[in-house]
């Protein structure tokens, strides 16, 4: 996914197989020389000369101690930078000394072009865009992505007398193939046998989604049942990878009657697909029959969760009804989940009005945004992390990766319909129209978040470079019922799927007595305290209090007329982009 920069020269890389690295790293040089033009001499990007006189004169210092230091053969400053880099972390760097060199002048470049970057006299957004671009050619550059100057892989060829090489082909050939970079050994993983094996029945269907019902674990539940709503940009089962780590799991030994939607991955028949249909006949639907199916002891309320744009599609359903006098939610719980667009993060270089008008004129009337494309865009996050660590493992050494549940789930990508897509992007990220009362009309109803007065609880991860936990916070000045908001250690995922029974990393929560929150996320913060381990312990407690009056277990899912389909994981799951 390409995006353009104020000065409309810059843009960032399209990763959709292995030849696009090699494109990459063969273009490297070229495009750091045109970002660093743009930013010294285009009209809108400026740098006040004093600042640029100062960083040329530190770099210049900086040079001249690495190369002094090369000419004596010394160890100095560079070492400890090289351990502290993961690239550059194996001992082979340090102990040749031209690799040793080589990295810390690509350390040393790197700093000075960060440098600029944010030294740039320009608007926020054209100065994230700039670092953004800086940062995918910096990654791409670096002498650890090069088997000539990757001394580690050059060492592991000669071990292994050339067998790394081979297989590092072997692996390159199979991306190229696949068209996607391969992160974890997915030969270990197969949905409904290792992952998403919570047992349960597929006890409805539609041409978008299917709902599962998942057997009880315990002997009484609670009266009142949990719908979980999972982001339509990926599988559900990432609710639901293995026992010790799923969400969904634990929900059901809490004595919760658990019900989970599982989207279609859209093929071109669907290509046609509006947020308004996600809205009214995914999980609008859905709410309709988990509250019918347990309408003889919940009163007819359910408990709901939504989970990044699940959560967003699940408010705005909550929303619709609402304005229909047909509300049947008794709670929600939204996690990473934006309704509030004002701070994007990084994901918002992507976002300008040349790029949403491009996609309304090619995907607004039909068409899919394919899987492969929106990965490509979530991986240019995290450059380092998610392509060129699997770029030089899996090709310069000849590696397989490590099994991993969450790089499988990550890798089995979905598509969305064109018009959903576009509509979302220029409504949600581009104008902001969501938070505003009246602004938007979905399902023929005009939406109005703010008269939503039902008990929230509202999660936000510290780390999230995808949902900042700050406009996740913005929820709790939007909707207007009692809430409770957790702030969990970690990113997008990992703070999320963090099991209780493991006990790692922390929470913050709402110091004890506190009924209204600071309208300042950062005012929050400074008056929360730290938890350890794992948030879930802190929403079970909280849902308990939602989920009414215990009853006997139901014997089989459904009623008569919501019955069995098939068995969990179901169908529509195993489909891949």
């Amino acid at each position: 996914m390409a995006y353009s920069t104020s000065t409309g020269r810059a843009a960032p890389p399209s990763f959709t197989g292995p030849a696009d690295f090699w494109a990459a790293w063969a273009e490297a040089p070229q495009r750091w020389s045109g970002l660093l033009g743009e930013a010294t001499q285009a009209a809108t990007v400026q740098i006040e000369p004093e600042r640029l006189r100062t960083l040329q004169q530190r770099y210049l210092d900086e040079f001249r101690q690495l190369w002094s230091s090369l000419l004596q053969a010394e160890t100095g400053g560079e070492a400890s930078a090289l351990e502290a880099d993961r690239r550059f972390s194996h001992g082979a760097w340090g102990e040749n000394r031209v690799s040793r060199y080589t990295a810390a002048l690509y350390l040393l470049g790197a700093r000075a072009l960060f440098d600029l970057a944010d030294s740039v006299q320009a608007d926020e957004a054209t100065r994230q865009k700039l670092r953004f671009a800086v940062q995918q050619w910096v990654d791409a550059a670096a002498p650890s992505n090069f088997l000539a100057l990757n001394p580690e892989a050059l060492a592991k060829a000669v071990q292994t007398q050339g067998e790394s090489l081979r297989a590092g082909v072997d692996n390159w050939l199979r991306d190229l193939k696949q068209g996607r970079l391969t992160q974890t050994d997915e030969s270990v993983f197969e949905v409904g046998r290792n992952v998403a094996t919570t047992a349960g029945q597929v006890i409805f269907e539609n041409a978008l989604f299917q709902l599962i019902e998942y057997a009880p674990l315990t002997g009484r539940v609670h009266a009142r049942p949990l719908l979980f709503v999972p982001p339509s940009i990926n599988k559900y089962y990432i609710l639901d990878l293995q026992p010790d780590n799923s969400l969904v799991r634990f929900a059901v030994e809490q004595g919760h009657r658990t019900f989970v939607v599982s989207w279609r991955n859209p093929d071109a028949g669907m290509g046609h697909l509006t947020w308004d249909d996600y809205v009214q006949d995914g999980v609008i639907r859905a709410m309709s029959v988990v509250r019918d199916v347990a309408a003889q002891h919940s009163e007819g309320s359910i408990n709901t969760l939504g989970f990044c744009v699940g959560g967003t599609l699940l408010a705005n359903a909550l929303a619709v009804l609402q304005a229909r006098g047909e509300s049947c939610a008794h709670s929600v719980t939204l996690l990473t989940t934006m309704l509030d667009f004002s701070d994007t993060g990084v994901l918002g270089v992507y976002i300008d009005e040349a790029s949403v008008a491009l996609r309304e004129a090619t995907l607004g009337q039909g068409g899919l945004m394919t899987g492969r494309e929106l990965a490509s865009a979530f991986s240019s996050l995290r450059p380092n992390d998610l392509v060129w660590n699997y770029v030089v493992g899996n090709y310069l050494k000849g590696e397989t990766p490590p099994p991993f549940d969450l790089l499988y789930w990550n890798a089995d990508s979905t598509n969305l319909p064109g018009p959903l897509f576009a509509w979302y992007l220029r409504n949600t990220y581009l104008e902001n129209k969501m938070r505003q009362p009246g602004a938007l009309t979905i399902a023929a109803t005009p939406l109005n978040l703010q008269a939503l007065k039902l008990p929230a609880y509202v999660y936000a991860s510290r780390e999230d470079h995808i949902v900042p936990w700050k406009t996740a916070y913005e929820t709790t000045q939007i909707l207007g019922g009692p809430m409770r908001f957790v702030l969990g250690a970690s990113g997008h995922i990992a703070g999320v799927i963090n099991p209780a029974k493991r006990n790692k990393r922390s929470h913050w929560t709402s110091p004890a007595g506190q009924r209204k929150l600071p309208s300042k996320a950062q005012d929050w913060l400074d008056a929360a305290s730290e938890q350890p381990g794992s948030w879930w312990t802190d929403w079970a407690k909280w849902l308990d209090k939602q989920a009414g009056p215990e009853i006997a277990a139901p014997k089989k899912p459904g009623n008569a007329r919501y019955k069995g389909i098939e068995p969990a994981p179901g169908r529509y799951v195993k489909v891949r982009a």
